[in-house]
C-alpha cells in the first residue's frame, strides 16, 4: 500500500473512531444518567477527551491525525503542502465521521441512521463554534510551529474536553464531525438545518485561529513535523 493510501485509510479510521467515541459516549451517558444533563455532558466530554488523545497517538505517524477538514486546510496554508492532500483527506474525514456515527448507533441498538432533531441554531452557539475552532487551530499549530508536536495529542484532548464546558455549543469545532452527528438522533446529534450554520461558524473560527498563528508564530520550527487534530 502506498503512503498516500495508508494516510487516507488512517484519516478514515481515525475520523470514524472519533465519531464513534463522541456519539457512543453520548448515548451511554444518556442511558447511565437519564436525569442529570450535567453528568451526561461530563461523561461525554471525558470519554471524548481520552478517545481523541488515543486516536491522535495511534494515527499521527500514519496521516498526521487531522480528522478535521479545517485542520487539514490550515496545515496546507501554513506549511505550503499540496492541495491534493485536501482532495484526499476531506472526503474520507466526512465519510469516516458518518460511518462512525452509524456504528455507534448500531452498537447501542439505535436505528443505524436517524436524522437528528436537536436544534443548535441559536447565535450564541454559533459564536461558541467560532471560538472553539479558533482555539483548536491555535493550540495545534502553536505546538507544531514551535517544534512541540509530540505534545499535541494530550493538548488537543485536554482542550476539547475543556471546551465541552466553556462553550455553549459543546465544541464540535470540526465540519466532518458536524456532518456525522446529523445521522444520530441522540445526545450528540445536530439537526441538518443547524449543521450548515455550524460549519460556517467553524470556518470563520478557523480563519481567526490561522491569523493568530501567523501573528504569534510567524516562523515554523526547522524540523519537519505534521499536525494532528
Amino acid at each position: 500500500m502506498t503512503h498516500t493510501a495508508r494516510a487516507a485509510v488512517g484519516e478514515f479510521l481515525g475520523s470514524a473512531g472519533l465519531a464513534a467515541v463522541v456519539v457512543g459516549s453520548g448515548i451511554a451517558a444518556q442511558n447511565l444518567s437519564p436525569d442529570d444533563v450535567g453528568l451526561q455532558l461530563f461523561e461525554n466530554a471525558f470519554a471524548t477527551a481520552l478517545g481523541l488523545t488515543v486516536l491522535i497517538l495511534v494515527f499521527a505517524t500514519v496521516s498526521g491525525a487531522h480528522f478535521n477538514p479545517v485542520v487539514t486546510v490550515a496545515d496546507i496554508l501554513l506549511h505550503r503542502r499540496k492541495w491534493s492532500t485536501a482532495a484526499i483527506y476531506l472526503p474520507v474525514q466526512v465519510l469516516g465521521c458518518i460511518a462512525g456515527a452509524i456504528l455507534a448507533n448500531v452498537m447501542f441498538t439505535a436505528p443505524a441512521v436517524a436524522w437528528s432533531t436537536t436544534d443548535r441554531s441559536a447565535w450564541p452557539l454559533l459564536l461558541s463554534e467560532a471560538v472553539a475552532t479558533a482555539g483548536l487551530i491555535l493550540v495545534i499549530f502553536a505546538l507544531v510551529r514551535t517544534g512541540r508536536s509530540h505534545l499535541a495529542a494530550p493538548a488537543v484532548g485536554a482542550y476539547i474536553g475543556a471546551a465541552y464546558f466553556f462553550t455553549s455549543s459543546t465544541s464540535f469545532a470540526n465540519p466532518a464531525i458536524t456532518i456525522g452527528r446529523m445521522f444520530t438522533d441522540t445526545f450528540a446529534g445536530i439537526s441538518p438545518a443547524s449543521a450548515l450554520p455550524f460549519i460556517g461558524a467553524q470556518l470563520v473560527g478557523a480563519a481567526l485561529g490561522l491569523a493568530a498563528v501567523r501573528l504569534l508564530f510567524p516562523v515554523a520550527a526547522p524540523e519537519p513535523v505534521v499536525a494532528p487534530g
